[in-house]
């Protein structure tokens, strides 16, 4: 197989690019030289956001069984490119978000959910709208037989540069007293990365289409098991505290953001993160490994490059501010 990655350097185009190499297949990446390629892949430099149009000049040429992008910011950078590779790509499959889906979805959702409106034409816009437009850039220039719409939910592994899971590294490596977001039996669903990377090729080879929910079955682990997995890899004598929702909210603590992958099970959002649909992607042959193995193998690759994680620009930190965290576990 021929595989152009449209990006390639980062956490799920990286892991796209590590899965499709230890397959044999034939790599191409196209990125903006910013970060390092993956070894073994073959470079295109070009940025698709020039303002003069020929940031996709690197492009003009050249065949591909598959293309995979998982671009998130204007949908027009999406049409441009799949307008350009229209007539050269046997399949192009769009990595998305369950964020298309009119918020909040009801616990269960599949991919038959409404969507929030979007344009393939547009410019900068908010996050749910710039995937959905990416959708339909894709679906308009490629066509729905040869689309694949990958809607992923909360990813987590090794690359990550949000930096949600190295966050709950970071701090439990340190020790200490640990705010444990309550109750400990908090349900949580996400998809390891290289989980993601995985079924998506196998899933573009089989020639599959449409839309696919992906994310680990809902309950494919909890709070308190992600955390103690934390702990248990870092060897850490950090000590969790578990603290009820209702005292962290009053704190004016923000889910999600200030303590990332949580949400209360009170809040209609958790339902939308943690308990999304999955069975079509299931029926198609995802497998999800153990939470203990996205923790294991996340410390370790933080740990070889130093202890912290790439972050991205057009994303904000997350986590808890150490002195409310002392606050709150004061009372």
């Amino acid at each position: 197989m021929k595989l152009l990655i449209l990006g390639g350097t980062e956490f799920a185009g990286r892991a796209v690019a590590e899965s499709a190499l230890a397959r044999g297949w034939d790599v191409t990446v196209f990125h903006r030289g910013r970060h390092a390629a993956p070894d073994g892949v073959t470079t295109r430099i070009g940025d698709r956001t020039a303002e003069d149009g020929g940031g996709l000049a690197t492009l003009a040429d050249g065949v591909w069984d598959l293309v995979v992008d998982t671009w998130s910011g204007a949908p027009s950078a999406v049409r441009d490119t799949a307008q350009l590779l229209e007539q050269r790509v046997g399949r192009y499959v769009y990595v998305s978000s369950c964020s298309v889906y009119v918020w909040p979805p009801a616990a269960g959702y599949d991919e038959s959910a409404p969507v929030v409106e979007g344009s393939p034409g547009a410019g900068d816009v908010p996050y749910a709208e710039a995937k959905r437009g990416g959708e339909l850039a894709v679906l308009d220039a490629i066509g729905e037989d040869r689309s694949l719409l990958v809607r992923s939910g909360l990813i987590l592994g090794p690359w990550e540069n949000i930096g949600r899971l190295p966050w709950w590294l970071g701090r439990i490596a340190r020790g200490g007293e640990v705010l444990a977001p309550g109750p400990r039996e908090t349900p949580l669903q996400f998809v390891d990365v290289r989980d993601l990377a995985d079924w998506t090729l196998d899933a573009a080879e089989a020639g599959l289409s449409g839309p696919y929910n992906l994310t680990s079955e809902p309950g494919h682990t909890t709070m308190g098991e992600l955390l103690e997995a934390c702990v248990a890899v870092t060897g850490s004598a950090g000590r969790l505290t578990w603290t009820p929702a209702e005292a962290i909210l009053a704190a004016g603590v923000a889910p999600w953001s200030d303590l990332p992958i949580w949400i209360p099970q009170s809040d209609p959002a958790h339902g939308a993160l943690h308990r999304a649909g999955v069975g079509r992607a299931l029926a198609a042959g995802l497998r999800c490994r153990p939470a203990m193995d996205t923790v294991k193998d996340t410390w370790a690759w933080l740990t070889s490059i130093g202890g912290t994680a790439p972050q991205r620009p057009d994303r904000p930190p997350v986590g808890l501010a150490p002195e409310v965290e002392v606050k709150l576990l004061g009372g």
